[in-house]
């Protein structure tokens, strides 16, 4: 059975590839911090799992301990996932997403080399197109100066592991460029956990939902598309979880690749509230907000590349993820009472 660290494995996206990676047969060792998260995951995990992981609470800026955990196990392969995430929050605190995202990666990246880690799987994302001049994007797209300093810490982290790849290392890199990825495990042990107010979209949808939040606030509705509101391509995150399993079996003579993961539609926010509605039998309530710094106004992903080279393709829809990721809601809600 292959070792394989994840690094931030008990957050959104890192926790659904855990399950992914325990049903092909894959032993993961989780290096989290829980500062994005919570133990909820981490129990839900083990049902899920049965207790087929390990989890070790570290800070993997902290240099020192990372290297302890490499000392003490050996790994086939490193998935990074731990970093920062909120657009909008990075316009905020800039340093503290600069800080942590990116000094993360370096320690991650100096352990693959001086460990001889042969695989490493990048958890990018679309934000490294920056404000495009096509909405739909391809792996060849030119990447733009990003909008929000949190697209900035993966277009630097891209750039860094471009720069490592220039001289000769022990290790493959596949990254992963992500769109937005959305909804729960079906089981519903699983799913988003914001801390604090939501800073993503489906989260707010669903804990306003739940009564949590009193309403909605959509970020303008002045933009040019054709209800005026931004749009994205959301993809369930089941699918996206699949796509690290694939980056894992991928071989290549080219040691850095880089794949788009999402469905190749893009859907407006009025649309998702729209969907939701009708997933839920609920009528949302909704405000309409000022633009919000860093947002980009149409983005989605050209995916044959990743079809046809990784073998990977999105196999939900947005209604599916958007009801698995209600169940999730109405689980949490039903266990704080």
């Amino acid at each position: 059975m292959k070792q394989v660290l994840v690094t931030g494995g008990a957050g959104y996206i890192g926790s659904h590839t855990i399950v992914s990676l325990v049903e092909q047969g894959f032993y993961p060792i989780i290096v989290d911090d829980l500062r994005n998260s919570s133990r909820v995951i981490l129990d839900g995990l083990a049902e899920l799992t049965v207790d087929r992981f390990l989890f070790i609470p570290i800070d993997i800026c902290d240099k020192e301990a990372l290297f302890r955990v490499f000392d003490d196990h050996t790994f086939d392969a490193i998935i990074h996932f731990a970093a920062y995430k909120s657009v909008g929050e990075s316009c905020e605190v800039p340093l503290q997403y600069y800080q942590n995202n990116l000094i993360g990666l370096m320690n991650v990246l100096e352990a693959c080399s001086r460990y001889s880690i042969p695989k490493f799987v990048f958890s990018s994302s679309c934000t490294v197109y920056g404000e495009p001049d096509q909405k739909q994007v391809y792996e060849t797209t030119p990447k733009r100066l990003p909008e929000s300093p949190y697209g900035f810490t993966k277009w630097m982290g891209e750039q860094i592991i471009e720069d490592v790849h220039r001289n000769s290392v022990p290790f493959q890199t596949i990254c992963l460029r992500y769109f937005n990825p959305i909804g729960a495990h079906p089981s519903g042990l699983i799913g988003e956990l914001p801390v604090g107010i939501p800073n993503n979209l489906l989260p707010y949808i669903t804990q306003t939902a739940a009564g949590i939040r009193s309403h909605l606030t959509v970020f303008g509705n002045d933009y040019p598309t054709p209800d005026g509101t931004c749009i994205r391509d959301y993809v369930h995150v089941n699918d996206v979880a699949d796509a690290h399993v694939r980056a894992l079996l991928f071989t290549s003579e080219n040691p850095l690749s880089v794949f788009n993961i999402g469905t190749g539609k893009g859907t407006s926010v009025l649309e998702m509230i729209q969907y939701f509605n009708e997933v839920s039998g609920m009528d949302l309530p909704y405000h309409i907000g000022s633009r919000r710094a860093g947002d980009i106004t149409e983005i989605f992903a050209n995916v044959s590349y990743s079809n046809a080279t990784l073998g990977w393709r999105a196999k939900r829809n947005v209604k599916e993820a958007l009801n698995d990721a209600w169940n999730w809601e109405k689980r949490q809600a039903k266990s704080n009472d």
